[in-house]
């Protein structure tokens, strides 16, 4: 799996609905909230827990208490078994649905139960056992030897409070067992109730945070959007500005943002606007000196061999200057109509066959170049500024990487696919990105330049207003230059005129 595709799959569907803000806002009420309830509820549960066992465990203990003392009375010395009976029957009636048994060391075959079928001294834990029969030493604090001791404790599977002490210390020894069934019952319906309202103040949590997240994130969509807008090039995007909280001092600032972003624009849009319209203006003075200057240098150029020897390489540099300056005009004035959108197409159906044949003709390359154009493949094209295009990737190929330069068309669907190649060195790697930026001429593998490094730009220019493009590469034995263009052109009603120039 590539990065791209490992990013792709986790930056959709579900893990982009986690990435949102308004998710993670409800989630983080949620949490906060479930951890608020499960906290409060789980104190209430436990406090509520040790209140009611302790109460119930104090109500039992303190009832068997009082009725041992109150039935041992009448209890003899050298009590029987039915005696001991007798007094565990009489101590668990008391009303508060405890069984009692009663047992003594005396008579160790005799163990007395209010209930013998569940309730035996064998369920008694020993640890109660033994703590209950071990006496405490007397003091002015402690007056008895012996006390009531209790312990819980599950007895198949159900819990009970046992207490026991002894009655009198040559005496029998009594338990109590006090089911808490009716109390595990009340506890589990208040878990059950806590449960609940958790419940409740989890939606209810989710239900605020969203109320929240709407209140919070409404005025985050709308810079989201005004920020969208203002990128999309509607500088004079703004925000309405509500309170005076952190989101409407965000506000406030992007509105500050947004104006001085605008008149930047603006300032930078004037002076590009004043800069075109210095370069245009500037080409257009120039060129009609020029074209007397250029009359001149063609009439020179015509005497230059019955000139003095000294003065004719003086008159062919003059003429050779003068002729480039004229080029370095004409393509400034193009640029300058590429800058300005005024640059127009006239576009007809014509044989790109044809076309390059006759560029090639018209400049005295034939010799020079190896072409594959099958006739036949037409396009709706400009055929001046298509010319351009030839002459510029061709004449440079001539100029930088040498011949034979190949020439190769081809018809890929609804495109034409034109190949420009030489057989140079090629591009170094670190010009490539720059050959079609303006006036650079650092191609530093090649024979140094004399044009005015505007060519591939133009040619660039002019391969867009079709709807095509041009890219540069290094082929097999020198550099590459291909021109895609669609087959079908419809210009625009207001491009068919004529050409400004």
């Amino acid at each position: 799996m590539t990065e791209h595709q490992t990013s792709r799959r986790f930056g959709s569907g579900p893990w982009r609905r986690l990435r949102s803000l308004r998710v993670r806002l409800i989630a983080v009420f949620a949490v906060v909230a479930l951890t608020t309830a499960v906290s409060a509820s789980g104190i209430a549960y436990w406090l509520n827990r040790d209140a009611v066992l302790k109460r119930a465990q104090d109500t039992a203990l303190n009832d068997f208490r009082v009725s041992l003392s109150r039935n041992v009375s009448e209890l003899p010395l050298k009590a029987t078994c039915d005696e001991l009976n007798r007094l565990a029957n009489q101590v668990a009636s008391s009303g508060l649905s405890y069984d009692v048994v009663v047992a003594d060391e005396a008579q160790p075959d005799c163990t007395a139960s209010s209930d013998p079928s569940r309730y035996t001294i064998a369920q008694v834990p020993a640890a109660l056992r033994n703590t209950v029969a071990k006496p405490r030493e007397l003091s002015n604090g402690n007056p008895y030897a012996y006390h009531l001791y209790w312990q819980r404790q599950n007895l198949e599977g159900r819990p009970f409070v046992i207490g026991g002490t002894k009655v009198v210390p040559t005496g029998p020894t009594a338990y109590m067992f006090k089911s808490l069934e009716n109390e595990r019952a009340d506890l589990n319906t208040l878990g059950w109730s806590l449960a609940i309202a958790t419940l409740l103040a989890l939606i209810g949590s989710a239900l605020l945070a969203q109320a929240a997240s709407a209140t919070v994130l409404r005025p985050v969509k709308r810079l989201g959007d005004a920020a969208r807008r203002l990128g999309e090039g509607h500088l004079d995007t703004r925000l309405e500005v509500e309170g005076a909280d952190e989101l409407a001092d965000l506000a406030r600032t992007f509105n500050r943002t947004a104006q001085s972003l605008h008149e930047q624009v603006e300032e930078l849009s004037a002076r590009e606007a004043q800069s075109r319209r210095f370069v245009a203006d500037m080409s257009h003075e120039l060129r009609t000196p020029l074209t007397a200057m250029t009359a001149v240098t063609d009439i020179l150029e015509d005497e230059a061999e019955s000139l003095d020897p000294m003065i004719e390489p003086a008159v062919r540099l003059v003429v050779s200057e003068t002729r480039r300056l004229s080029d370095l005009v004409e393509n400034l004035m193009e640029v300058t109509r590429f800058d300005a959108g005024t640059a127009k197409l006239v576009a007809d159906e014509v044989d790109i066959a044809d076309l390059i044949m006759s560029c090639i003709d018209g400049r005295a390359w034939y010799d020079a170049v190896e072409l594959d154009a099958p006739r036949g493949i037409r396009a709706v094209v400009d055929p001046r500024r298509l010319d351009v295009v030839f002459a510029n990737l061709i004449g440079n190929a001539l100029k930088h990487g040498g011949s034979p330069v190949r020439v190769k068309v081809r018809q890929d669907e609804d495109e034409v696919v034109v190949e420009v190649s030489d057989s140079g060195p090629g591009i170094p790697e670190d010009v490539l990105p720059h050959v079609f930026d303006r006036f650079y001429k650092a191609d530093k593998g090649r024979a140094r330049s004399e044009g005015s490094g505007l060519g591939l730009s133009i040619a660039m220019a002019n391969a867009q207003i079709h709807g095509g493009t041009i890219t540069a590469a290094n082929g097999g034995s020198g550099a590459v230059f291909t021109l895609t263009l669609p087959v079908t052109q419809p210009p625009p009603a207001d491009q068919n005129t004529e050409d400004p120039r």
